[in-house]
């Protein structure tokens, strides 16, 4: 409900870090614009700025300083709130900042508009509202609109495993969720609004159910039943968490998409123990073995960090080969950061940044031999491809069914619409098929 005093009044937007971040970003936005301050015009000066941070690496900490110093800038005079994983773990330094009015904590994310007060900016340094995250209990929702045609449900937020190089348990909080009921509630309101398809979003959503005593089958399955929405892509699943009855599911699905994403982290078993990962190789590879089997055309993206404490030059190359040898479509590579408060500190053999750098440059270039070849497997195939909305003077652009960016040129009677098409070679960058034919 509009509030008078927040009448005329104008915010802007900043998120680092993950899926996740961005779509509470969006359900920030949402709120806002429901209590009556609208989003700021490009060169239209703020009277709010929410910056929504990350703490995952000590690079995304500065990026998040550095984004509230152009805010500030950018936007002199404006109130300027902190929220975010950063915010929760760090909640007195960004409170010093110059400039900045009010830090939330994970669990005020969805309350921002009551601590805006009138807008007026804090002569004497921030507040900060932050609880410990080990009695953060409450879910803040989160059904966010990507553009017209995906939207990020998120079901699950929190986690227990705490492995031993992140600060996502601490940032996060524990494992939580809402009700399968609720969820399916807000998946309809997303298909009523011209939704087509949603991306399952969470910390660690193959844990859904413990608040409710639930699981993640039971939702996938619930989900499935909705009449409106065509595709749903799940973000990400632990390897020990994503069943083989999950993956039958998928395999006879009307919605759920060939596409999964498995985070790996490590390639040899000695540093999957030392970061408490709860699988080792062998299983691993079982996993993507029994997607390939119920899912052959399935997009297979995997995570994967270098660099951790204990991983030896002999252990990288282990981890490489056995990544090497996965049939997998793409990886995301990660350097490691070291951050406060993480058991890996304890652990001995640090690994210098030239030795992460070039580790990394060598799992990119493998993982775009991986998804080049995945690519090369569909040229000259027929495909479904859910178009999105281009950007002024861009192709037209969108997705087939097992994740391969595909590109044709811009008609708008295709957009938000689910189009056959017949695949041709890539684009000028290798970023995306191109589509010859189109087959409507």
């Amino acid at each position: 409900m509009d509030n008078p005093q927040f009448k005329d009044k104008k915010a802007v937007y900043y998120t680092l870090g993950c899926k996740l971040n961005f779509a509470e970003t969006s359900s920030i936005e949402r709120m806002m614009q429901e209590a009556g301050i609208r989003t700021a015009k490009r060169g239209e000066i703020a009277d709010v700025c929410v910056i929504n941070s990350c703490a995952v690496t000590q690079e995304a900490e500065k990026k998040c300083r550095q984004a509230i110093h152009k805010l500030i800038r950018k936007h002199p005079g404006a109130f300027v709130v902190v929220t975010g994983c950063y915010a929760q773990l760090s909640p007195e330094r960004l409170a010093a900042e110059e400039g900045v009015d009010v830090v939330l904590g994970i669990d005020r994310k969805g309350e921002i508009p009551n601590f805006l007060g009138n807008l007026e900016k804090r002569s004497a340094g921030g507040e900060w509202f932050v609880q410990p995250s080990k009695d953060v209990r409450n879910f803040v929702p989160s059904c966010a609109r990507g553009d017209r045609t995906r939207y990020f449900l998120k079901v699950q937020d929190g986690c227990d495993y705490f492995c031993t190089y992140c600060t996502i348990p601490f940032a996060r909080g524990r494992s939580r969720n809402p009700h399968i009921a609720d969820l399916v509630a807000q998946a309809e309101r997303a298909a009523a609004e011209g939704g087509r398809e949603i991306v399952i979003t969470g910390v660690n959503i193959g844990d859904f159910g413990k608040s409710t005593g639930e699981n993640f089958t039971d939702l996938v399955k619930e989900l499935d039943k909705i009449e409106g929405i065509s595709r749903y892509r799940i973000s990400s699943i632990e390897p020990n968490l994503i069943t083989d009855e999950i993956i039958e599911y998928i395999s006879a699905s009307r919605s759920f998409m060939p596409h999964l994403h498995i985070p790996l982290q490590a390639g040899s078993d000695e540093v999957l123990k030392l970061m408490h990962r709860r699988y080792d190789t062998a299983f691993f590879a079982e996993k993507i073995a029994t997607v390939r089997r119920l899912l052959p055309d399935a997009f297979i993206g995997v995570d994967v960090i270098v660099g951790t404490r204990g991983e030896s030059d002999e252990l990288f190359q282990k981890s490489y080969d056995f990544i090497k040898s996965l049939d997998i479509s793409q990886l995301h590579v990660f350097s490691y950061s070291e951050r406060p408060g993480t058991r890996a500190l304890s652990l001995d053999g640090a690994v210098s940044p030239a030795e992460k750098q070039r580790r990394s440059k060598l799992l990119i270039e493998l993982s775009e031999e991986k998804r080049l070849a995945f690519y090369r497997r569909y040229s000259g195939r027929e495909a479904l491809v859910l178009f999105e909305k281009p950007r002024p003077g861009m192709p037209m652009g969108g997705f087939t069914e097992n994740y391969i960016r595909v590109e044709a040129p811009r008609n708008d009677k295709y957009i938000n619409r689910i189009v056959k098409v017949r695949l041709g070679g890539f684009n000028e960058d290798n970023s995306a098929l191109v589509a010859d034919e189109i087959l409507d």
